[in-house]
């Protein structure tokens, strides 16, 4: 059985922890943090990220079972989520839980008829308007929805509030049709590859044309190529293509822990209210390792009261 160091909030003993089944009153300061030695802070958020990891495996291995075990299946279903970042995300994998990835692999071939799959399940083919290309995917949709029995009664209303142009929904499934059009075998590619260059260059995919000089369908705009950015790569390597590495290795029977490991600490620390919070202390978050590491440890240890199995808990327990 674990113990726990409980918050007292009354009483001559409020502001500290008792430790659970005790008499036992500790103090735990945001101060104490910053003397927490720098190799335990460091091995330990490495603990922390493989632990983050195996969280993550579970639910991957969730998703292949309802994704009728193809291992593609579950990679476009991850990177359409993430295509869809915090605003339209859900909505993207219901996107993507609403076609058969067979018939992906149909129309990838075709970008026009891969970007007509795309944009008439996401309901944004149902308006009346003039323009020569959003005439040609409606079209090119309804022979799909026609032929494939397709239906999008389950898919989320798309968003384009709140949202940057460049992060438009159509900006982005331009870019997600692309990638598969470009890179027919795609999860075989991420599985092989394994340095950040090579990720990058793999993710360097553009809209289609039309998509150069809009944003929305009706309305032009100045021409320029809108290409994935290595920031928003780095998010698809933390979020979904890291994870998905890890979960096949792991599938497979083999142990890629010192790959993911050297791969992780090449990206740029994440961005975040929690890490900065934590950089504020002492400047421990330098890679994308260390902001997973530390949002493991704010989330599965600091707000559960888990500080007795934490290694920094610990540190602070025995200098008190």
């Amino acid at each position: 059985m674990r113990t726990t160091a409980t918050p007292v909030t009354e009483g001559p003993h409020a502001g500290k922890y008792r430790i659970a089944g005790t008499k036992i009153y500790i103090t735990f300061g945001e101060h104490d943090f910053s003397s927490v030695n720098h190799f335990d802070i460091s091995n330990w958020l490495e603990r922390l990220y493989l632990e983050r990891l195996e969280r993550k495996a579970e639910d991957i291995n969730a998703l292949l079972l309802t994704s009728k075990n193809d291992w593609e299946a579950v990679l476009f279903k991850m990177l359409a989520k993430n295509f869809g970042l915090k605003v339209n995300g859900d909505a993207f994998l219901s996107l993507a839980n609403s076609v058969d990835f067979s018939m992906i692999r149909k129309t990838l071939t075709s970008n026009t008829t891969l970007e007509a799959l795309l944009f008439g399940q996401a309901g944004l083919l149902e308006q009346e308007i003039e323009e020569p290309y959003y005439l040609e995917l409606a079209k090119e949709y309804e022979f799909l929805k026609q032929k494939f029995s397709l239906s999008n009664k389950n898919v989320m209303p798309i968003q384009f509030f709140r949202l940057r142009p460049p992060n438009f929904p159509t900006i982005r499934l331009s870019q997600l049709a692309t990638l598969y059009h470009q890179n027919q075998n795609l999860f075989s590619k991420i599985i092989e590859i394994n340095t950040l260059e090579d990720f990058y260059d793999l993710f360097s995919v553009p809209t289609s044309s039309f998509w150069e000089s809009h944003y929305t369908f009706g309305k032009s705009s100045s021409k320029s190529k809108k290409v994935l950015t290595k920031s928003f790569v780095d998010l698809l390597l933390i979020n979904s293509i890291i994870p998905l590495k890890f979960s096949y290795a792991k599938f497979q029977g083999h142990n890629i822990d010192d790959l993911i490991i050297n791969l992780i600490e090449c990206i740029t620390s994440e961005k975040n209210s929690i890490i900065e919070k934590f950089n504020s202390l002492r400047l421990v978050s330098t890679s994308a390792l260390h902001s997973q590491g530390l949002l493991q440890l704010k989330n599965e240890y600091c707000d559960k009261n888990k500080c007795l199995q934490c290694v920094v808990g610990n540190s602070i327990l025995h200098s008190n």
